[in-house]
């Protein structure tokens, strides 16, 4: 078997994997935006952090959608040998290459004002959603439960909120200890800290293994180019 017959087969075989993950990722996408309660239990804390910054049944979807669509034209451009085919998917991954090094690039560069912005957003729909938003509150009460916090920076999050103007101006339980009625007072000596550093801390301590799969995921990109290209060039040669 030559080189390029080697290098098309093995194409097929790995766009045809991806196809079958990002159907996966599509499924596990719909199930966590129709289900997010299961998904909290099944995962744990770090799937509740996680929930706080981004609505992952969507991100996966989006995810899932898009290693669909590579998947096909990686496959089917090596399967017919379509240079269009090839061209595309080598120019949709280089795209997805490059958003993803400025990412990381702007994570890197401006983490205190990322940080800041974060603060900000999530403080106000936890203001506006908790006790509204079956979801949020479900996420908000898994943390505060299993993190032992209350709010983003503090009590003082719940302010004005939606569930404070619905609950007597009662703070959730997880702001006061060993009490059922969390009134100011009681937030203010029980001292229970915030849920933001606390979320950090634990997305920092599993910082290793994101970084390792983002490093891998880089270097499937970048093999990925490199053999769609020499498949592209090689068929001008036939």
């Amino acid at each position: 078997m030559s080189c390029f017959s080697f290098l098309k087969v093995m194409m097929i075989l790995f766009n045809l994997a991806i196809v079958i993950g990002g159907g996966v990722l599509l499924g596990i996408g719909i199930w966590v935006s129709v289900d997010s309660t299961s998904f909290l239990k099944m995962f744990g804390p770090l799937s509740s952090s996680v929930l706080q910054f981004v609505n992952v049944g969507y991100l996966l979807i989006a995810i899932g959608a898009v290693l669909f669509l590579l998947g096909f034209l990686g496959c089917c451009g090596a399967q017919k040998e379509s240079k269009c085919l090839l061209i595309t998917f080598f120019s949709i991954i280089l795209i997805i290459f490059i958003v993803e090094v400025a990412a990381a690039v702007v994570a890197l560069v401006y983490t205190s004002l990322a940080e800041t912005i974060l603060q900000g957003t999530v403080t106000q729909l936890l203001k506006n959603e908790y006790g509204k938003s079956t979801d949020i509150t479900t996420v908000w009460n898994t943390t505060m439960k299993e993190l032992k916090c209350c709010g983003l920076s503090n009590y003082t999050d719940f302010d004005g909120s939606y569930y404070m103007s619905h609950h007597g101006n009662i703070y959730p339980l997880y702001c006061c200890n060993n009490t059922n009625n969390c009134t100011e007072a009681e937030a203010v000596k029980s001292m229970v800290p915030g849920c933001f550093p606390k979320l950090i801390s634990e997305i920092r301590q599993n910082a290793g293994v994101v970084g390792g799969v983002a490093a891998g995921i880089c270097a499937l990109e970048l093999a990925a180019m490199a053999v769609a290209m020499y498949i592209y060039c090689r068929l001008d040669e036939k």
